[in-house]
């Protein structure tokens, strides 16, 4: 039997089913949520004005809240709450429940007609923002919350701070409102921020953005990813449905997102400041021919074992040594690799990598802020990223490395993750998702799986212990690159 967690969507009707509840509901549906109903005014709307709002009673919306709670909904998303009334009302439900809360603090329509009263925006900072685990406003709205003028990335950042200081747990700023190629939406939480960008899309059927953005958050939180990532499924989720929006008639339309969002193209590249040329010059490819079998090992002994077998690709990943001997070990590796025509990454140690003239370097994600990768670029050394969850992924997008790793496949004992296992499933999402990248799997991938994980498409199979902990690596290896070969 499936069970679909449930998201409680407390919003306004739209009548023109371009927004509100209408739109709130696809979007939990596409992605794998079901939606519960509250809503707080009957609105009636044509898709080019707004001819009314009606609100319901107090007692109307407190009977729908009692029903909706009953089929236990793991997160609540907030949009159109009329007065402050009604907000103070939603506030003590949050209050009572206990449960993550979406608000996206709707004040007018995206037309620009007001949709909630003038003294909503400090009820909301009275007493919705301090129950919020994700606040998603947009320009306007930022600066009505926080009176503070949005000039430049440096306001933006600013107006964050202050919405958190309100009690938000964490706040995406969303871009659609300014002007330029990218749309940059900026998002804080309490360990840290980034900016998220998309090349900025010229539709016209556009309605309904800010509502489907918050829901496929929100269903990304009911399904169990982190604020973060829910940030990164939202902004893939609006991209896909801009490139998907349709007309109604003779007036603009809404987004359609109608599925999981699981497309390059609506990938936005993160960068942990504001600035980004999407036309950064893209890393040397290293696909060619196919990663394949890739050993990681800790010894250049190792390299000297593996190499003589076949093996084309190699990650020398040394972490107790320094100095003079760090030094030699890589510098041996990189002369057996060049000997026998292997691509050898050097893991972390970009500097030496450099100087010692090897193929490439591998980094993991908090490698990223120290590595000087204009240096590499420069030097023309190719990289390879790590990626662990959606973030990550955003990350390594915005640098256009050599080629991504996506891990963990399966439980792995070389090193503690916080991160659920893919799986094969899991694999194949990031197979398509990641299309353009070489990608490597890795993660506890032992002898026995390898042919599962090479039948997902990805274009190179990390190994540790299952050939530097095997009884017979040599002969492992060999089975193993005959495995791939004619995978």
């Amino acid at each position: 039997m499936t069970i679909r967690p449930v998201v409680l969507t407390i919003a306004g009707s739209d009548s023109a089913g371009m927004a509100g509840i209408a739109m709130d509901l696809r979007v939990l549906t596409a992605l794998g949520v079901h939606g519960a109903v509250a809503i707080t005014a009957n609105t009636a709307q044509d898709g080019s004005g707004v001819a009314a709002v009606n609100p319901v009673s107090g007692d109307a919306l407190d009977s729908q809240l009692a029903a909706a709670y009953r089929l236990q909904p793991r997160v609540i998303k907030t949009g159109l709450l009329v007065d402050a009334a009604q907000i103070a009302r939603v506030a003590a439900f949050c209050a009572q429940t206990g449960l993550p809360l979406v608000c996206d603090p709707v004040l007018r329509s995206s037309g620009g007609a007001p949709l909630a009263e003038d003294d909503c925006a400090a009820a909301l900072r009275e007493h919705l923002l301090p129950h919020c685990t994700l606040l998603t406003p947009n320009l306007p709205e930022t600066e009505a919350l926080t009176g503070i003028a949005m000039r430049g990335a440096e306001e933006v950042m600013g107006a964050a701070r202050a919405l958190r200081r309100l009690g938000a747990g964490a706040v995406l700023i969303k871009g659609g409102h300014s002007d330029g190629a990218l749309s940059r939406d900026y998002f804080l939480a309490e360990d840290g921020g980034f900016w998220l960008h998309s090349p900025r899309q010229a539709v016209a059927n556009r309605r309904g953005t800010g509502c489907a953005l918050a829901s496929a958050m929100a269903a990304a939180l009911a399904l169990g990813y982190a604020c973060a990532d829910a940030a990164v499924i939202g902004k893939m989720a609006i991209n896909q449905g801009l490139r998907q929006g349709y007309a109604c008639g003779a007036v603009e339309g809404p987004v359609l997102i109608d599925h999981f969002p699981d497309a390059q193209t609506d990938l936005p590249a993160l960068t942990p400041d504001a600035g980004h040329d999407w036309g950064t010059t893209a890393f040397p490819a290293c696909n060619s021919p196919r990663l394949g079998l890739y050993p990681i090992v800790d010894s250049a002994d190792w390299v000297a074992r593996l190499l003589p077998l076949g093996v084309s690709t190699i990650q020398l990943r040394i972490k107790e040594r320094a100095g003079d001997v760090l030094a030699g070990e890589i510098g041996r590796a990189v002369e057996l690799a060049r000997r026998h025509g292997a691509r050898l990454f050097i893991n972390d140690h970009w500097k030496l990598a450099i100087a010692c003239g090897a193929y490439g370097v591998h980094l993991g994600q908090e490698d990223l802020a120290t590595a000087d990768l204009d240096a590499l670029r420069r030097a023309g050394v190719r990289l390879g990223i790590s990626t662990h969850c959606h973030r990550e992924a955003a990350r390594a997008h915005a640098l256009r490395p050599s080629y991504i790793a996506c891990g963990p496949v399966y439980e792995t004992t070389a090193k503690a993750m916080p991160w659920v296992p893919h799986g094969l499933d899991g694999l194949a999402y990031w197979r398509r998702t990641l299309r353009d990248y070489p990608l490597v799997a890795i993660g506890g991938i032992s002898a026995a799986r390898a042919a599962g994980v090479a039948a997902v498409g990805v274009d190179g199979v990390a190994m540790i212990s299952g050939i530097t902990q095997s009884p017979h690596s040599e002969a492992t290896t060999r089975q193993l690159l005959e495995l791939l070969r004619h995978a």
